[in-house]
């Protein structure tokens, strides 16, 4: 690890790595970031992570392979926001994003991959998952008026499936889920976090991020 700073293996436009940057940047911990294409996923990379996906951070002494346990790590650290203050419901949340909204995500905007699947019926259950979202806004954010970290471990997926069409997304009528998306979208937390970097090779110079 270069002048041992943990290493980040990360991939800009996944919703898990969005979000383990969004911690990283608010409890404004350096890392190295080595920027993977999953289609070429390099050998020094799956000799780090058991799953071979992104987010995966290399510390000193152990390896964290999941996006949630970045974040939890990073923000216990350092946590200025109070993004860990937050009620336990939170955590539920978090877990039912992964569990009912992205599978039905992943079929709706990847529907070819998905060829026994109706993709109009995962598209109803997201659906029906982001009505339900909307209702639990309290203020402008899910817990009030400071986000937590269910809000941030959420929105990158929200965000995925509005841009699959951005225009009935906005015109849909869940002014709460648009106003909050919109909270994170326009920050310059975000275009920190969306900042381009080019695809890591062993030999490359190390780039660090924030």
């Amino acid at each position: 690890m270069s002048k041992d700073f943990p290493i980040l293996y990360s991939f800009r436009r996944c919703p898990y790595a969005i979000r383990a940057r969004w911690a990283l940047l608010s409890s404004n911990i350096e890392v190295e970031l080595r920027e993977i294409v999953l289609k070429e996923k390099p050998n020094e990379f799956l000799k780090v992570s058991d799953s071979g996906t992104v987010p995966c951070l290399q510390l000193k002494n152990k390896i964290i392979d999941e996006s949630i346990d970045i974040m939890i790590w990073a923000l216990r650290k350092n946590d200025p926001d109070g993004w860990l203050d937050m009620p336990a419901e939170g955590y539920r949340l978090i877990d039912e994003v992964e569990k009912k909204f992205k599978p039905n995500l992943d079929k709706t905007k990847y529907a070819t991959r998905y060829p026994q699947n109706d993709s109009k019926v995962s598209r109803s259950l997201a659906i029906e998952y982001l009505i339900d979202l909307d209702k639990k806004i309290k203020g402008e954010f899910l817990f009030g008026e400071q986000p937590k970290l269910a809000d941030i471990a959420i929105f990158p997926f929200v965000r995925q499936f509005a841009n699959i069409d951005i225009k009935w997304f906005d015109e849909f009528g869940w002014e709460k889920l648009q106003n909050w998306l919109k909270a994170f979208v326009g920050s310059i937390m975000f275009d920190k976090s969306q900042k381009k970097f080019v695809q890591w090779r062993p030999a490359a110079d190390p780039v660090f991020f924030p």
